[in-house]
């Protein structure tokens, strides 16, 4: 009988395994920067990533204001002392994921940790953030492009933990999003149909202010703008002498920018990054 109960334990056991996560690699804070959490059946898991380029602050042009305003709140966090969530929204290209990029850069030296979480994993959110409330470390949870197209899970999960719960986020977490809607839900003519005016107040219906509620959790708002052809041929001219020395940046560079930026139908910063490729790859193919 016993022989018989251990070998049916072992099937279950071959048919659970299956399901099981692999073993993720060792995860050392005091060496690791960055990390992914990546959502499996029984929770999730944190991942260590190796960061992605040498991006610094000095090479977004164009958003001065932004970078002072995302530098100051972390520094503030990172020393303890009151920050809020931040929420960067804008034009597609802008720079909002460079910017964090180039934060995490800046300030893994001095004890940022970032956690980038996919719109998909929100809703292990809640479980991610009670593994991190008794790390030493202080750490940014980091979800690029967010967006949802209705009230699903995610936006339960996330709109929670920022504000819905009675213990809420750690004091050693913060959560910075990037999206290009301003409060993240997508907003329709009907959704007004309720907005009415009260003497001089504009009071908007329970749709608008459902919708509101996820963004006005985040106390840092970023905006983020197309360029204009000063700042864009300003960004091109810093990509293409990074890539190619300052000699590659001429009077026919300059044309052929604008030109890629109209066939493209706008000017920003990920712009300026592909004209740069662009122009400074066939510059090197012709010398070869």
């Amino acid at each position: 009988m016993d022989a018989e109960l251990t070998q049916r334990l072992v099937v279950l056991l071959d048919r659970v395994e299956a399901w099981l996560p692999a073993e993720p690699p060792r995860l050392d804070w005091s060496r690791d920067v960055a990390a992914l959490w990546q959502r499996h059946a029984l929770g999730g898991q944190l991942l260590p990533v190796a960061v992605r380029d040498a991006l610094t602050l000095d090479d977004l042009l164009g958003i001065e204001r932004q970078k002072g305003a995302l530098l100051d709140n972390t520094r503030a966090f990172l020393r303890g002392l009151p920050a809020n969530h931040a929420l960067l929204w804008g034009a597609r290209g802008s720079g909002k994921s460079s910017l964090v990029r180039a934060l995490l850069n800046t300030l893994a030296s001095e004890g940022l940790r970032l956690i980038q979480v996919d719109r998909h994993d929100l809703v292990s959110l809640p479980g991610l953030v009670q593994q991190l409330r008794d790390a030493p470390q202080r750490f940014v949870v980091y979800c690029d492009d967010l967006s949802f197209e209705g009230n699903d899970d995610a936006y339960k999960a996330l709109k929670s933990v920022l504000d819905g719960t009675l213990t809420g986020p750690p004091e050693n977490v913060l959560l910075y999003a990037t999206s290009n809607r301003r409060h993240l839900l997508p907003e329709s003519l009907a959704d007004n149909a309720d907005t009415r005016l009260v003497g001089d107040e504009l009071h908007h219906g329970d749709a608008v202010e459902e919708k509101i509620s996820l963004s006005d959790r985040f106390g840092l708002w970023l905006a983020f703008h197309p360029f204009n052809q000063a700042t864009y041929l300003d960004t091109c001219t810093h990509w293409v002498a990074r890539l190619g020395g300052g000699d590659a940046w001429n009077d026919e560079a300059r044309e052929a920018a604008i030109r890629f930026a109209t066939l493209r139908g706008g000017r920003s910063g990920r712009a300026a990054w592909q004209f740069a490729c662009q122009w400074v790859g066939q510059l090197e193919l012709e010398k070869a």
